[in-house]
């Protein structure tokens, strides 16, 4: 936690706790906000972070370059070194629809890159078979650990020897820095990095020759015609959606589309804290 400690501003990177932590808010005007695995640990009397601050940190974690991010930036994070995940918020500069910018930042979000390794432990066996796994879908609504399971199921097949390809849009799974995982996702597993789902999928297929797609909140139509492209190529697909359960995924059109065609074969479905409440067949 020292490294993070030094992107912030002189006067709050004291203030962080050396104790582990998930999430640090500065908000200016408002309380400093610090996390551990939900629970927030902010004092009553806590720092209220200036505009200054804001603009500090984020020279820090730019290195001083904030033209070189614009790009990551405009997707409305930056990952640092380790995997950590800074997003923003603020006034946004939109040109012909598309966010170009930003003019004022006055809000960051640290997330502190961590893996939970084993936690894929129970669910494993239950998808794997014949050497490979099944069409699987991980469902649970946000903050209920899917992203953290299905890193950990890349990992353990990846070092099993299955060849994964994992098309790591928002840089969540992997975490990588400069193209390179700063998360454990295997000793088999090649990753595109912010890049459109769909798209990644589609490289991954004809480059890299996997065994296994691996991609977090599959959702839209393009993401679905990829998914159908790499069913006929017969690669088998690991992925992540929104929902409470099945009944919510059939509300989502595209989803549906691919349920009643009975592309998955297990679905795993998490609760709150990343308890597996149960894994179904189609």
């Amino acid at each position: 936690m020292t490294n993070i400690c030094t992107f912030f501003s002189t006067k709050i990177k004291d203030l962080i706790p050396k104790s582990d932590f998930t999430e640090i808010r500065l908000r200016v005007g408002k309380p400093l906000c610090i996390k551990k695995r939900g629970q927030v640990l902010t004092p009553n009397n806590a720092y209220i972070p200036t505009a200054s601050d804001i603009n500090e940190t984020m020279e820090r974690i730019s290195s001083h370059s904030f033209y070189a991010y614009e790009t990551e930036l405009a997707q409305g994070y930056i990952t640092l070194p380790g995997g950590h995940r800074v997003g923003v918020a603020g006034q946004v500069v939109v040109e012909n629809g598309i966010v170009r910018t930003w003019r004022y930042i006055s809000a960051i979000n640290i997330r502190i890159a961590h893996s939970v390794i084993g936690c894929a432990d129970a669910v494993l066996p239950q998808i794997k078979h014949s050497g490979s796994i099944y069409h699987t879908m991980i469902i649970a609504p946000p903050g209920c650990g899917k992203t953290t399971l299905l890193r950990d199921i890349v990992r353990q097949i990846s070092n099993e020897g299955i060849t994964v390809g994992l098309a790591d849009e928002r840089s969540e799974v992997a975490g990588c820095y400069q193209g390179v995982p700063q998360n454990d996702v295997g000793l088999c597993t090649d990753v595109i990095d912010g890049c459109p789902k769909d798209v990644a999928m589609t490289m991954l297929l004809r480059s890299m020759s996997p065994d296994v797609i691996a991609v977090d909140e599959l959702g839209g139509e393009k993401d679905a015609h990829a998914v159908q492209t790499i069913l006929n190529a017969g690669v088998k697909i690991l992925c992540t959606v929104h929902g409470n359960n099945t009944e919510d995924i059939k509300k989502n059109p595209t989803l549906a589309k691919l349920l009643q065609a009975g592309v998955f074969e297990k679905f795993v479905v998490l609760g709150s804290g990343c308890r597996v409440l149960g894994v179904f067949d189609h």
